[in-house]
């Protein structure tokens, strides 16, 4: 009991010291306004990244392209190593793995049970893209611009072309599954959504970029930039990726049911009737 209220003082003695310095430096001198960084944020018309010297882009198609390759290479270092393993008695990463494909597998069972088994896929590989690619903000990738800048490179989803293209898969998605179940029928079900890849792309940016900006603005005072960020950046970023995957999940999973449920059978007529 005494190491853990030792450790909380000298804890709370860094921190007091931290925020000392950090009011003692004053506003700090940056060559963009708070403006222009915040509106770079959203439009990446400033700082973008040249891929692969062919054509400059913005940072968050690159944030993408990491986030893409590290969990295609988890899926197959889990495939190859982990799940010929498998055993009985589950251990810790077989339980994980199997509370993960249960939660998503046991949403599209409870809104789609006629057809369940292809948006459980889609379903688990979209949260994950979601969940890791907001987290991925965290590590602090550093790049260099074709201004010679360096910046961190953002969530994907805070690109607001990358959460259009993920709002847009996921309704031809749930298409996909009215087609297969009702024919043209389904078509008519699916397009009387019509405002839902717009609701889906404008909440995935609009929540992602809101958690960006606010530390943004943050980092961009020094006289905030020590303790702050880091209790704002955590926060908004765990809170983001788990509301937005079950958020995105929950309502693909949800629509895909409504369109792919057959349609009652006619009744039979009788004669004389």
């Amino acid at each position: 009991m005494k190491q853990h209220k030792k450790g909380l003082v000298v804890w709370l003695a860094v921190v007091l010291l931290l925020l000392a310095g950090a009011l003692a430096a004053g506003p700090s001198v940056r060559a963009e306004s708070v403006q222009e960084t915040m509106r770079d944020a959203v439009l990446h018309d400033v700082n973008q990244i040249s891929l692969l010297g062919w054509k400059a882009v913005n940072p968050g198609l690159i944030s993408a392209f990491l986030v893409t390759a590290v969990l295609l290479l988890a899926a197959a270092l889990i495939r190859i190593f982990a799940i010929p393993r498998f055993r009985y008695v589950p251990g810790r990463l077989q339980l994980a793995l199997e509370e993960a494909v249960g939660l998503f597998d046991g949403m599209a069972k409870g809104s789609s049970p006629h057809r369940y088994r292809f948006v459980g896929a889609y379903i688990f590989a979209a949260g994950a893209f979601i969940f890791v690619g907001t987290l991925f903000e965290l590590l602090g990738v550093q790049a260099v611009t074709v201004n010679g800048h360096p910046i961190t490179l953002p969530a994907p989803l805070s690109d607001v072309n990358a959460a259009i293209a993920l709002g847009t898969l996921s309704y031809l998605v749930i298409l996909s599954g009215g087609v297969a179940a009702n024919g043209v029928k389904g078509v008519g079900k699916t397009l009387k959504e019509f405002s839902l890849p717009i609701s889906m792309s404008f909440r995935l940016f609009g929540a992602l970029l809101s958690g960006l900006l606010v530390t943004e603005l943050v980092y961009y005072y020094i006289n905030l930039s020590f303790v702050l960020p880091v209790v704002v950046g955590v926060l908004f970023t765990l809170l983001h990726a788990v509301i937005q995957t079950y958020v995105l999940t929950m309502l693909t999973s949800m629509y895909y049911g409504e369109v792919s449920e057959p349609a009652p059978p006619k009744p039979k007529r009788t004669r004389g009737a």
